[in-house]
């Protein structure tokens, strides 16, 4: 089980891809060997979900994606409204309305040779965006993640901006395969200052006493999830903490989730081994899904 389990759809093998404005089958969707992304992992990207012809939440994705984009001094020379098209473009080619998941990427473009500086680049960014049937696996909610504390940490601006949403994922991975190691879904990260920060692809909350804990939010992504969560809860009163914490403060909790784009509010059943409530049909974490899922509603009409 993963925060990303999903149902396998066959009608994912013949999508069509958008790199650059035209539409290529999935087989023959490829770029260069010199781009950014690939050699360097030079870029940034956002995961965006369609819901009944809705593109949810996209203008919070799209700030997030130039927000990204500036802070490592790249150039989209696109609007929002560019990008939307081009991201309309590709689900019209596909008869796409509903249940999709979209991968959008944007990196610095092709390079002369591999080289780190930007001086080596010879051309445009490049744009790609790949949207896939993906619904999540609904097991995830029944019988939800076993998370657990890695030794990776989480960096700080000085290093590189946790709040960017780049194609340098390294840190993240290396946390995933800790976590694995462990037996662990997701791994617990800590910020620079070992207060505890994120998993590794999720934002973390915890529950205690009816209160919800999360981070400060300096050292993990700014999860447009993550913000929707603490939303509903200061909307429906329920007690909610940003703040700093260890581990040693939520040993004992007695629920606990994590939240991302594509399956949005998600329960955790274990913490190291011990059996926490979060499944329980009665439990906070149920009701927080189930306000996050009407946001979602009210969102697309």
């Amino acid at each position: 089980m993963s925060s990303h389990s999903y149902i396998s759809n066959p009608n994912n093998e013949d999508i069509f891809i958008n790199i650059n404005g035209e539409l290529f089958h999935r087989s023959k969707a490829k770029i260069s060997v010199f781009d950014s992304g690939f050699l360097l992992g030079d870029g940034v990207w956002e995961g965006i979900r369609l819901h009944k012809s809705n593109l949810v939440f996209i203008d919070e994705h799209l700030d997030r994606l130039y927000a990204s984009a500036k802070g490592i001094s790249l150039d989209i020379p696109f609007s929002k409204l560019n990008i939307i098209d081009e991201i309309k473009k590709v689900l019209d080619k596909n008869n796409m309305d509903d249940n999709i998941h979209i991968r959008l990427v944007v990196s610095r473009g092709d390079k002369i040779t591999p080289y780190q500086n930007p001086n080596a680049n010879v051309g445009p960014i490049n744009l790609v965006i790949i949207p896939e049937y993906k619904e999540t696996d609904p097991n995830t909610y029944i019988k939800g993640l076993s998370i657990g504390r890695v030794p990776n940490i989480r960096p700080n601006e000085k290093i590189l901006s946790p709040h960017y949403n780049t194609l340098s994922k390294l840190n993240c991975i290396l946390a995933s395969i800790e976590a694995n190691k462990l037996g662990y879904d997701e791994g617990i990260m800590n910020d620079i200052n070992g207060n505890i920060s994120t998993c590794n692809s999720t934002n973390l909350f915890f529950i205690k006493n009816d209160v919800v804990l999360t981070s400060t939010g300096e050292y993990c992504l700014n999860g447009i999830t993550r913000g929707k969560a603490i939303l509903v809860c200061n909307q429906n009163n329920i007690s909610c903490s940003e703040t700093n914490f260890v581990f040693e403060d939520i040993k004992d909790c007695n629920e606990a989730f994590v939240t991302g784009t594509f399956a949005g509010i998600i329960p955790v059943s274990q913490l190291e081994g011990r059996k926490l409530e979060s499944t329980n049909s009665d439990s906070l974490v149920n009701r927080i899904r189930m306000l996050y899922n009407k946001k979602i509603q009210d969102y697309i009409g």
